[in-house]
């Protein structure tokens, strides 16, 4: 396996000495693919990503995996097993011209020594078109290998010309197990983590600090961190400790990437499964993570008329009325509104047949685009149009003792379609009924006027 120190560059190498002033989570980072937790799938023996980073063979590459990963380590143990000067590139406080600089560094460094550069660009997505396309000859001459750190979907976020030239690996959030790993090495390496404090921690401690990191191991470093600060050499860290040093536990959910689809997506599908349980947690989840009630009230408002529909007609306007309600209260009492309407929606019956029906008319407006409007049932305001026998034979429901008169309303070449068929659930199997009587009411009166012409 490779691996050596890097030197004679100005940043800061994979294996600087431990200086206690640094936080946990940077004197525990790891120092070898072996000392890595987590992402087995991208790491563990055989895998392709560490074959080729064993090798000392890489290409440019994006590392896209939520906060905590381990993005920032993985591109630090990259450039250190293929023996490459590592540069880090920040997309929020960095631009073009510090690029130029970083990019003339490189083409010294490949003409004096032949050494290689990774730049690293932490936050890649921040990034705009033009700052990303600054990349792009650059990588394609190899004078840098490109590392991009994102937490938001490439697909989404990075420019197609820097994707294609780019192997895109997507790290997961640690799992409780891992998170647990990581404390536990923490506490018994004497040399950079606590175990020369002594510490005694107890399980649930550990446990707790695990689960309440959500996945992200630089949390969970802190945490401890912290409450070893609190409790000191050879202290006892409870889990009231623990709980303290966690303070506030924010919910994981962003305003405006990935994240925010995925969240609303899983709140709109657990509303049309018909779960009150799935949809009332990601909508508190949203609600923690500072969305915009109107967004969820928006999709719950589309979620009505697409899903629910005429199965319940009360749906759509209870809907609106939450949204008002919430208008008027504010938050948080505002709050008791979204939850109810998220309670109704959930468990009210369910019907997508006025979608589809939507959908038949639009697909049968655009093959007939132009068929005619049938004469008895055109407007006839002036003597013309009548002698023309506009409205001719036209006959008024509201004549006939049950309000309904048989008669066509389709254009010729559409007679007999069928756009709208109701569901089977709520109140979609009274309008069935309904639509059943009319049709018995027009085979009867097609019978009779079979037998008048007779």
């Amino acid at each position: 396996m490779r691996g050596r120190q890097s030197g004679g560059g100005t940043t800061p190498s994979l294996f600087t000495p431990p200086v206690s002033s640094q936080p946990l989570a940077a004197r525990m980072r790891p120092r070898t693919l072996d000392e890595f937790v987590g992402q087995e799938h991208l790491l563990a023996p055989g895998m392709a990503l560490r074959e080729s980073v064993e090798r000392g063979k890489v290409s440019s590459m994006l590392f896209w995996g939520p906060p905590g990963s381990g993005k920032t380590t993985l591109a630090l143990l990259v450039a250190n097993y293929t023996e490459r000067e590592f540069v880090p590139f920040s997309a929020v406080t960095e631009g073009v011209p510090r690029v130029r600089e970083i990019i003339a560094a490189a083409e010294e460094r490949l003409a004096m020594s032949g050494r290689g550069t990774v730049l690293f660009v932490d936050e890649i997505h921040r990034l705009n078109r033009a700052q990303q396309d600054a990349f792009l000859p650059h990588v394609e001459r190899g004078t840098v290998t490109l590392i991009g750190a994102t937490t938001e979907n490439p697909s989404f976020e990075i420019n197609g010309a820097l994707l294609s030239r780019t192997r895109v690996f997507v790290l997961r959030a640690l799992t409780s197990g891992d998170i647990v790993r990581v404390l536990r090495s923490a506490l018994t390496d004497r040399d950079r983590g606590l175990g020369a404090q002594e510490l005694a921690v107890d399980d649930d401690s550990i446990a707790l600090i695990a689960e309440e990191a959500d996945g992200d191991a630089r949390r969970a470093l802190t945490v401890l961190d912290a409450a070893a600060s609190h409790v000191g050499a050879r202290g006892h860290v409870t889990v009231p400790i623990a709980r303290d040093a966690l303070q506030l536990r924010f919910a994981h959910h962003d305003k405006s990437g990935e994240e925010h689809y995925n969240l609303l997506s899983a709140y709109h599908k657990s509303l049309r499964g018909s779960d009150p349980q799935g949809a009332l947690y990601w909508m508190a989840r949203m609600i923690e993570g500072g969305e915009d009630p109107m967004t969820i009230f928006r999709r719950a408002i589309a979620m009505a008329a697409e899903d629910v529909g005429l199965a319940d007609p009360n749906a759509l306007p209870f809907a609106v009325a939450a949204r008002d309600a919430y208008h008027m209260l504010g938050a948080p009492e505002g709050y008791l509104p979204l939850a109810e309407m998220t309670i109704y929606l959930a468990t009210a019956p369910k019907s997508n047949s006025a979608k589809e029906a939507l959908s038949a008319a639009l697909a049968a407006a655009r093959e007939s685009p132009a068929e005619g409007v049938p004469l008895h049932i055109r407007n006839a305001p002036t003597a013309l149009m009548k002698e023309l026998g506009y409205h001719k034979g036209y006959q008024y429901a509201h004549d006939a003792d049950d309000a309904y008169i048989p008669q066509e309303y389709l254009p010729e070449k559409l007679r007999g379609t069928v756009l709208y068929e109701p569901g089977r659930f709520g109140f979609e199997k009274e309008i069935a009924k309904r639509l059943a009587w009319w049709a018995d009411l027009r085979k009867k009166a097609e019978g009779e006027e079979v037998a008048g012409d007779s």
